[in-house]
């Protein structure tokens, strides 16, 4: 049975504990606020349509196709993207960017990544990443786009007079430019919306954690600080209870 030391230190950790996830949640809430705020004015470039895929989405369109895994090369953006799908997927990368965007993405981050895309050669392309809907809500779209070839042989594009190679170049640069400017700004506020998701559920679980002081992993039995305070009680009254029962004892020998 636990001592009233071990009890007493057990609480002083978890209520430790409890103060550091409430305190990551408010920075986290902090920078989601942040991130919601930068991501306003560039929702116009994603058009409000975008996008957002990971492990999911990839294994849904290579597997069961061959030609998926053999024709698709990952231009992948951020440590954890690539953390992700290098065990599965290492042979299908082409391209990463493990430092861009790492305080706040830029429009310029984007346009290294867009014309790193551009000198490769590529038939079609889709963006990857998260579209954020709210606070505890993400969706997972793909987002396709023709390369500058498919677009210039186009049918249709003869219907539009003043539309040359140059001008087609152009829109195609900034398109995709705009297109992952929008995705990083969407991932983002999403990550920052994780995070604050995950602290407030681990302040407010700081107990829904039972205890047991073998072994260390606990199973999900109720609210953690309560159980060990009502514990701690316990034991104390219990100590206080036998102390003076041997101080009666002890009186009535003599």
């Amino acid at each position: 049975m636990a001592t009233l030391k071990d009890i007493a230190v057990r609480l002083r950790s978890v209520k430790n504990i409890q103060k550091i996830t409430a305190s990551m949640k408010m920075v986290s809430a902090s920078k989601f606020a942040r991130a919601e705020r930068d991501l306003r004015p560039a929702r116009p470039y994603g058009k409000g349509d975008y996008v957002g895929l990971l492990t999911a989405t990839i294994r849904h369109l290579v597997q069961g196709n061959p030609e998926y895994e053999k024709n698709t090369k990952l231009v992948l953006v951020g440590d954890k993207s690539r953390a992700m799908l290098l065990r599965q997927y290492r042979n299908m990368f082409l391209l990463t960017f493990n430092d861009v965007g790492k305080k706040s993405p830029t429009f310029e981050d984007a346009a290294l990544i867009a014309e790193s895309i551009l000198n490769s050669e590529y038939k079609y392309l889709c963006i990857c990443g998260i579209f954020l809907r709210s606070v505890v809500s993400y969706i997972t779209t793909p987002q396709n786009l023709n390369s500058l070839q498919e677009v210039a042989s186009s049918p249709k594009l003869s219907l539009y007079d003043s539309v040359d190679d140059e001008v087609l170049q152009s829109y195609n640069e900034y398109l995709l430019t705009s297109l992952i400017f929008f995705a990083m700004k969407e991932s983002t506020a999403s990550e920052q919306s994780a995070r604050m998701t995950a602290m407030d559920s681990a302040t407010k679980n700081a107990g829904e954690i039972g205890f047991s002081f073998q072994p260390l992993f606990h199973n999900l039995l109720g609210d953690m600080i309560d159980k060990l305070t009502l514990s701690f009680n316990r034991t104390r009254q219990a100590a206080i209870t036998r102390e003076l029962t041997e101080i009666i004892s002890g009186a009535a020998a003599v």
